[in-house]
């Protein structure tokens, strides 16, 4: 299985962008899968998931509000809809997936990660 994340790109603040994760090798929808990001000098930050079984969707308090996590199983895709986005939010987003139902926990049970993309949030 691969995944290929891509949308990210320059954004001023408040602005919006949507992020893109095509699974690829295998059914998404045998997958549950989500994003973290990590920001420079710091650790990998978890920020929604959704899972395979029942398509239920998790998100980190940080970006809950702003940032919504969507499947499109037809199109072997996940969807990360960033809304309101702050310098703070300028990192380099992932995705990853496992073949567990896990929610909060996928940091700890990545099967299949992809290439970053860079989202720069300027002030």
């Amino acid at each position: 299985v691969q995944l290929q994340a891509s949308g990210g790109g320059l954004v001023q603040t408040g602005g919006s962008l949507r992020l893109s994760c095509r699974v690829s090798g295998g059914p998404s929808s045998r997958y549950s899968v989500g994003w973290f990001r990590r920001a420079p000098g710091k650790e990998r930050e978890w920020l929604a998931t959704v899972d395979w079984s029942g398509g239920n969707t998790y998100h980190a308090d940080s970006v809950k509000g702003r940032f919504t996590i969507s499947r499109e199983d037809a199109k072997q895709t996940v969807y990360l809809q960033m809304n309101s986005l702050q310098p703070e939010d300028t990192a380099v987003y992932y995705c990853a997936a496992t073949s567990l139902s896990v929610g909060y926990l996928l940091l700890n049970n990545i099967d299949y990660e992809g290439q970053g993309t860079l989202v720069t949030v300027s002030s």
